[in-house]
């Protein structure tokens, strides 16, 4: 006889319109699989997300993260995803500061009020074995049409400084460049403008989902590469589809600020788990 499926709760959060459905597994629970996945990343058939975020309990964090994409495949980082879990988090206990481990590492958080959460997603990586690419090149202008610069922040980015990005055909390019042989591993895609020294307009084409209206690792890579260029400071704010974004990147890491929302609670039936 089978073994009778239990309900699974979930929550729906997003940070400047991208969205997650988050899972927590800190009581325990049946483990999160990528056909689970990809069937809960269905908008018409299940739920829908740019990410799933899996929350299990941690010895030595408040809790450690585990990213999923909605193709099933994961991701080390997604930094809007623990920005808003953080948040979550923070008002469950009241603190005003923890950390969350992710394949990154530890990552420190902190509440900043009006329901927006900062988050220390670490030193970027930036030489072309650590983001990877395929083979050695020079990171900060890599030798693809439109002079892009590939940035590692826990997973792998391609930036490109344009005249305008909102007249780029991102669906068309960003599926391109994703799988471009220079990224083994396939690759983060943003295109972006300047709009001050301390201001970009960015728009995002994400490994594995496609395009998003926001992005907190892509907006990390963005303004590091930026910065590197010579386009801007150490602090940016960044206008994505879903809003705003800030970006400082520090001596001990890069700090990345923005809204966080939680939409709704809901369950996901033992019927439809059956069928997954």
């Amino acid at each position: 006889m089978a073994q009778e499926l239990s309900p699974l709760p979930f929550m729906k959060m997003h940070g400047a319109g991208n969205d997650f459905v988050v899972i927590d597994r800190r009581a325990g629970g049946a483990p999160v699989t990528a056909a689970l996945a990809r069937a809960i990343g269905d908008r018409h058939r299940g739920i829908g997300f740019d990410q799933l975020a899996v929350i299990d309990a941690d010895d030595e964090a408040a809790a450690r993260l585990t990213f999923y994409n909605a193709d099933g495949s994961t991701a080390a980082a997604c930094g809007n995803a623990t920005r808003c879990i953080a948040r979550h988090l923070m008002d469950e206990t009241g603190a005003a500061a923890l950390t969350l481990r992710t394949e990154r590492g530890l990552l420190a958080a902190q509440d900043t009020g009006d329901g927006r959460a900062c988050v220390n997603m670490g030193a970027p990586l930036l030489d072309w074995q650590d983001i990877p690419l395929a083979e050695p090149a020079d990171t900060l202008h890599l030798p693809i049409d439109g002079d892009p610069v590939a940035t590692g922040m826990g997973n792998p980015h391609c930036t490109f400084f344009v005249a305008d990005a909102d007249a780029i055909d991102l669906a068309a390019k960003g599926a391109a460049m994703e799988r471009h042989p220079l990224f083994p591993q396939r690759t983060n895609v943003q295109f972006a403008h300047l709009i001050a020294p301390d201001h970009l307009r960015m728009r995002v084409w994400e490994r594995g989902v496609g395009i998003t209206l926001a992005s907190g690792s892509s907006s990390c890579a963005v303004a590091v590469a930026a910065r590197r260029r010579g386009l801007t400071g150490p602090r940016v704010a960044l206008d994505l589809d879903g809003g705003r974004i800030e970006i400082d990147w520090r001596e001990d890491g890069v700090w990345m600020t923005g809204p966080t929302a939680h939409v709704f609670d809901g369950v996901l039936t033992p019927d439809w788990l059956a069928g997954v």
